[in-house]
């Protein structure tokens, strides 16, 4: 029957947290990741941030595992994934606090009721947005009813086992302890369950003080096994990440270790000044201080910190395709970020590509652009793998405009690569005026993506574009006039006419390819007229 009441107990606990961190994510909708991705400037930004959102969703968990994708995305850099899982870690301390003060001082578990009954109504009537919230009231009455019933069967078990059962008063029985707080965290996956039990244990006088902040320790450094199994297969950033926030809890752990005989000195000391103990709340202050601790040293050093982990895992696989990880396709809105960054990083390369072609002159040779396609080729893959729900109208013009950016760039590159040829631009009064045009296209293009521009000069791109095309029909008409003429050699006719049309495609797929990468949502239809008039001016 005690194991039963116990099993129920962390049962119901860990229901509480899973509905209360679904409820509030689903109701915030995208708003935690925009502010986590908005509010990561430095690293005393991202600790804040990290810290924040953690508390909000009630899990450091679901902050980590969305840092790793955003790392895997490129959408944050690896310095303020640092910042942003330090603060987690102490986000999630906040648990203890809910436990300590709320569970435990006054036990609310009867009065939980209520709210558990009234978020399970209010779900089956509500929809959308005040479902969630619903459902997440429902999960924090379910977290007290758990601690309730976890309370009881620990009152039960305190009449036959005191702290004397449990190692004690040694550095090896300390250990073993930690070990037993990191062994329940990756049983339940969930360092708040591990905790809440510490607390309750404490509370019910199965454990004493120094017994307590060594379970605390062991399931701070246990929570870290989500980020381990987050990281199997996954990209450079995400491994990076997931092993900066197993140090960090180790090292964190290490110097919480240290300070226990400290702590449980003053702690003793300044309860029998008081003539009152503090009760199970000095354990939650005891996980919050280490953990603050560690990180205010960690912060000022988080580039040296950043350094020594990207040297125990450097990068490995394509560079072209780093951000399209498997693991960013159950979130869509986050896959098509990676794509489209990956697709900015093949533009760039195709760009430089494009301009050592015109630079290089009669001496220029193709370039070789198999590394371009074939990182196209994998992001075609990837793309085919991410489903997106029909509900999601602003996913469908991403989509969209991704799609776009994907064929335009797949046909720039093959232009540059099988189209080009040496002494194709060769011809300097003809193809003067369109070369300076494609150089300042170049310019226009690479200036904007330097300062990350959310939409990029589509306009002057398209002024570009659209006289690179007229330059082509005019040229073509001249040309072929000269020819009838005899005023200038066929062949040579046919090989500036090659040129000129070989810097219009590389124009339009270049404007193009810029267009449908800068597109905001529900932006993502080609400009009809436009394109009318391009083709005008390209026709034949």
């Amino acid at each position: 029957m005690m194991v039963s009441q116990l099993l129920g107990g962390i049962g119901l606990f860990l229901l509480g947290v899973f509905l209360l961190t679904d409820g509030l994510k689903t109701a915030a909708g995208d708003a935690l990741r925009r502010i986590l991705v908005r509010f990561t400037g430095r690293p005393a930004a991202a600790f804040v941030s990290g810290a924040g959102i953690t508390v909000l969703a009630q899990s450091s968990s679901a902050t980590t595992l969305a840092t790793i994708g955003f790392v895997s995305a490129g959408i944050l850099t690896f310095s303020q994934a640092i910042g942003i899982v330090m603060g987690a870690s102490l986000g999630t301390t906040s648990t203890g606090w809910l436990v300590s003060l709320v569970g435990l001082k006054f036990g609310i578990g009867k009065l939980a009721f209520p709210l558990v009954g009234l978020g399970a109504l209010a779900r089956l009537i509500s929809h959308g947005r005040n479902a969630a919230v619903a459902l997440a009231v429902a999960g924090f009455g379910l977290m007290f009813v758990g601690i309730d019933i976890l309370q009881a069967g620990l009152v039960r078990v305190s009449t036959s086992f005191s702290p004397d059962n449990l190692p004690h008063g040694t550095v090896l029985g300390r250990a073993l302890l930690v070990g037993i707080g990191i062994l329940l965290t990756v049983l339940t996956q969930s360092s708040a369950a591990a905790v809440a039990m510490t607390l309750t244990a404490f509370h019910s006088g199965m454990v004493d003080l120094e017994q307590g902040t060594s379970l605390i320790i062991g399931a701070s450094i246990g929570t870290t096994s989500t980020s381990a199994m987050a990281a199997i297969g996954a990209t450079t950033p995400a491994k990076r990440t997931a092993l900066a926030h197993i140090l960090f809890s180790l090292a964190a752990g290490a110097l919480a270790f240290l300070l226990v005989p400290l702590f449980v000195f003053a702690v003793r000391e300044s309860e029998q000044w008081l003539a009152q103990p503090f009760g199970a709340v000095i354990l939650a202050a005891f996980h919050s201080g280490f953990t603050l601790l560690a990180a205010l040293m960690l912060l000022p050093s988080v580039k040296v910190f950043s350094g020594f982990v990207e040297r125990l895992i450097p990068e490995r696989g394509p560079r072209l395709t780093q951000h399209l990880d498997a693991s960013l396709i159950e979130v869509p809105e986050i896959a098509i970020e990676a794509v489209r960054r990956t697709l900015l990083d093949v533009y760039a390369e195709t760009l430089q590509a494009i301009e050592r072609d015109i630079r290089g002159g009669i001496l220029a040779k193709p370039e070789r652009l198999d590394t371009v396609l074939a990182a196209l080729r994998e992001t075609r893959r990837f793309l085919g793998t991410v489903a997106f729900p029909a509900s999601r109208p602003d996913q469908y013009y991403a989509r969209v405009s991704i799609i776009h950016a994907l064929d335009h760039l797949h046909q720039l590159a093959v232009v540059v690569q099988d189209d080009f040829e040496p002494g194709l631009l060769a011809d300097e009064s003809r193809l003067e005026m369109p070369k300076r045009l494609i150089m300042e296209m170049l310019e226009t293009v690479t200036a904007a993506m330097r300062r990350k521009a959310p939409t990029l000069e589509r306009d002057q791109l398209q002024r570009i574009s659209l006289m690179l095309a007229e330059h082509r029909r005019t040229g073509r008409a001249a040309l072929l006039k000269d020819s009838a003429h005899g005023t200038v050699e066929t062949g040579q006719a046919l090989h500036a006419l090659n040129g000129l049309r070989w810097l219009d495609a590389v124009g339009y797929h270049t404007w193009r390819t810029a267009h449908h990468l800068g597109a905001e949502a529900g932006e993502a239809e080609d400009n009809v007229d436009g394109l009318r008039l391009k083709a005008e001016f390209s026709s034949d």
